[in-house]
């Protein structure tokens, strides 16, 4: 499939490349931003060939947010061709167009949690409202000196709190940090990001995309079967009632890796590593 704001490539080696491609608007997320990144997840929601996911953008921007212009037209009473799915019967029933718009976007959060694939991030600029959730949303974060973040929701009149800020945000940074973010809007940088354990490093931006390869490719050397299970580990655990629930669900995933054809062969290659560089008496 032809893609107009996002770009996807996969390699043969299992790393897929997902690229926010609108540099000419700040990589804004517009309506047929969201409807293609949608086609991407449910893609990635069965396609196994791709074993980790990078995600990075065009231009100096990572991600300016919602495309404000879009935001105008739900609020008209123009109802243009092609947005049609943004809109059920008649004026004044438009307030559904927004409250499907407003699901639309942040659903895109939930699957991009579902997907079995780690997702790298490399930020090289500013990551802004609905950017700034999408790298929340992702597994490792790794940004340029020119990066810097903030939840702008609260900015224009909305709330802090939208695809899904409240929720990763105070479990990145803690509560405290994470209220301040969210109720003043402020931007913060990337050495602030490394400071709060928001961002992994701090790297040089034309260094970004190797630095993301290395962690990749070291995923890569992993069992799919098993990093695949850790990320679903990882996601439930995050509001598992009790230390007992995430135990039960660890261990069936130990046990289903355990009878997988992939468990002898890292173990072995784990033992052969091990071996004494020197004879033993």
């Amino acid at each position: 499939m032809e893609y107009k704001t996002i770009k996807f490539e996969l390699q043969k080696n299992g790393i897929g490349f997902l690229t926010f491609n609108r540099a000419e608007k700040a990589n804004a997320m517009s309506f047929q931003m969201v409807e293609e990144l949608h086609s991407i997840f449910d893609m990635l929601m069965i396609n196994l060939d791709c074993r980790v996911l990078i995600m990075k953008a065009e231009g100096k921007i990572f991600n300016a947010g919602q495309d404000l212009k879009d935001a105008i037209v739900l609020k008209s009473k123009k109802k243009p061709e092609n947005l049609k799915n943004y809109y059920f019967l008649e004026v004044p029933e438009i307030m559904k167009g927004i409250m499907y718009y407003q699901w639309r976007i942040a659903e895109i959060i939930v699957k991009m949690r579902k997907i079995s694939q780690p997702i790298i991030t490399i930020i090289q600029g500013p990551a802004i409202g609905a950017g700034f959730s999408i790298t929340m949303a992702t597994d490792i974060r790794i940004a340029s000196k020119e990066a810097k973040f903030n939840a702008g929701y609260i900015n224009i009149g909305l709330t802090g709190s939208d695809m899904g800020s409240s929720y990763f945000l105070p479990r990145l940074v803690g509560m405290s940090r994470a209220v301040e973010l969210l109720y003043t809007g402020r931007f913060f940088n990337a050495d602030e990001a490394l400071d709060i354990g928001f961002i992994l490093k701090i790297v040089e931006k034309d260094k970004l995309l190797e630095s993301a390869m290395e962690i990749a490719e070291v995923l890569l050397s992993k069992s799919p079967l098993g990093l695949r299970l850790t990320k679903q580990a990882i996601n439930l655990s995050l509001d598992s009632p009790s230390l007992e629930t995430i135990i039960q669900l660890e261990n069936r995933g130990q046990v289903l890796c355990s009878n997988s054809k992939d468990v002898m062969e890292a173990f072995n290659a784990y033992m052969e590593k091990r071996k004494p560089k020197f004879p033993l008496r």
